[in-house]
């Protein structure tokens, strides 16, 4: 008899990471995964094409809960994904990250005494402002295996007496940064002719999180930010416009150095970012992925859970003048962790 495993995403970079995790558990037989979409954050680019690409089912449940409070959002979703645990009883069930739709599922999950594996486990910002710290700590503290990216999270959660369950497998986002660096490769001339620059004229940068774009002030101040950097660098700056700042960037369209895109691609995220000279962002995972591309970041936030990107020069604080020496590896593993992640649930169902 299978094992059964439930898979909860809400999010577009969950199902990047879900994507990985998922194409290594199609290579055991005996376990089957069901996926969750709670519908957290819409997206328009996740369509069939999205999940061919990635190579990964479509979710069975779309729940369909977003655009409400942070407590109404959790709610409405630990009743959304308790009915459908009741409905599949799985073995084990997978969360991702640090979105509501995480705590919302290792909290229905604990409930029913359903064991809880939480990927990129033990990551700390420290600032217990911003709800997905809330949201980590809370997952953390009920989840039986523990899947670190690195050696920092382990021992962060060593100091909240967390030992049983965990286990250092590397960053899955390097698995899947492999993964699009390989399809990237097999589809270049696509990209080639949808976007006509050249490589390094030019900085990324995007914007999305509430603390950057609930207050105008705040939102202008890195904009201005953004405008000194690319006048100072010679850089032109290409910006995916996220939806929730279309009506910010309306004052800035006539500026020659801003050059707004619509939402992009997962893959045409990774190509434009393989080609760019720096990256300004306040996405946890760009960071990341500049650093495996091996493009300088400039973090618009003032503090960083990913801290071995600032660490080893990759990476800086827009609040900061300038970078630590570089070094050349950050130790976020070699694209195996999602390997090693199914292999140890593999023996624990």
């Amino acid at each position: 008899m299978s094992k059964r495993i439930v898979t909860i995403v809400g999010a577009r970079p969950q199902f990047i990471k879900a994507a990985a995790i998922s194409r290594e558990i199609k290579k055991y037989t005996d376990i089957e995964e069901i996926i969750i979409h709670t519908g957290q954050h819409f997206d328009k680019n996740m369509s069939d094409v999205f999940f061919d690409e990635l190579e990964i089912p479509k979710p069975k449940y779309f729940l369909d809960i977003h655009s409400s409070s942070h407590s109404q959002m959790t709610g409405k979703m630990l009743a959304g994904i308790e009915d459908v645990l009741l409905q599949e009883k799985p073995d084990i069930v997978l969360v991702y990250g640090d979105t509501n739709s995480t705590l919302a599922g290792a909290l229905a999950s604990s409930k029913m005494h359903i064991p809880i594996a939480h990927v990129e486990a033990g990551l700390r910002s420290f600032n217990k402002k911003m709800p997905e710290e809330i949201n980590r700590v809370l997952t953390d503290h009920v989840s039986n295996l523990l899947f670190c990216p690195t050696k920092q999270a382990v021992r962060n959660l060593k100091a909240e007496g967390i030992t049983s369950g965990v286990y250092h497998v590397g960053d899955i986002m390097c698995d899947a940064t492999v993964f699009a660096n390989n399809y990237i490769s097999k589809n270049l001339d696509r990209f080639v002719n949808q976007f006509d620059l050249k490589s390094g004229d030019f900085a990324l940068m995007t914007i999305h999180r509430q603390e950057s774009t609930n207050d105008e002030e705040t939102f202008n101040e890195l904009m201005s930010y953004a405008k000194k950097f690319s006048e100072k660098n010679n850089l032109k700056i290409f910006f995916p416009v996220h939806p929730r700042i279309k009506k910010l960037i309306q004052k800035y369209k006539e500026k020659n150095n801003f050059y707004f895109l619509d939402p992009l691609s997962y893959f045409e995220t990774q190509y434009l970012l393989s080609k760019a000279s720096f990256v300004l962002t306040d996405s946890g995972g760009l960071q990341k992925e500049a650093y495996f591309h091996r493009v300088p970041c400039i973090t618009l936030r003032s503090e960083t859970e990913w801290i071995e990107t600032l660490e080893s020069g990759w990476n800086r604080l827009w609040t900061v003048d300038s970078y630590n020496s570089r070094k050349p590896i950050i130790d976020y593993g070699l694209g195996y962790g999602a390997k090693s992640i199914v292999e140890i649930l593999s023996n624990r169902l």
